[in-house]
């Protein structure tokens, strides 16, 4: 067996036992509540890290600032509770009228 087939071996066996502990684990471990509330906020932080880095950077470079426009016209939207639909086109109607008008 090759190196590369091993580790995808093991990046498959380590997945599954990933997916298998939640359900195995469910009401055996209680979580404190600050753990929680560190969890979920660590979950808000990778995600708002994501955005940025999608909504800032191109190949290792600046984005230019309709991306940037449009990310932000669509987390308000969102933040605004609108519907998941409405966010994307809001999104990508503000990002390409920027560009339209020019902006890069």
């Amino acid at each position: 067996m090759s190196g590369t087939a091993l580790m995808v071996l093991a990046l498959a066996v380590g997945t599954y036992a990933f997916r298998l502990v939640g359900p195995a684990l469910h009401g055996r471990v209680e979580l404190p509540d600050r753990v929680r509330v560190l969890l979920s906020a660590g979950a808000v932080v990778l995600l708002v890290a994501l955005m940025a880095t999608g909504a800032l950077t191109e190949g290792g470079d600046f984005a230019g600032w309709a991306r940037p426009a449009g990310v932000a016209v669509g987390g308000v939207l969102a933040w605004r509770r609108a519907p998941f639909v409405v966010v994307v086109l809001g999104a990508a109607a503000a990002t390409a009228a920027l560009r339209a008008a020019g902006v890069p």
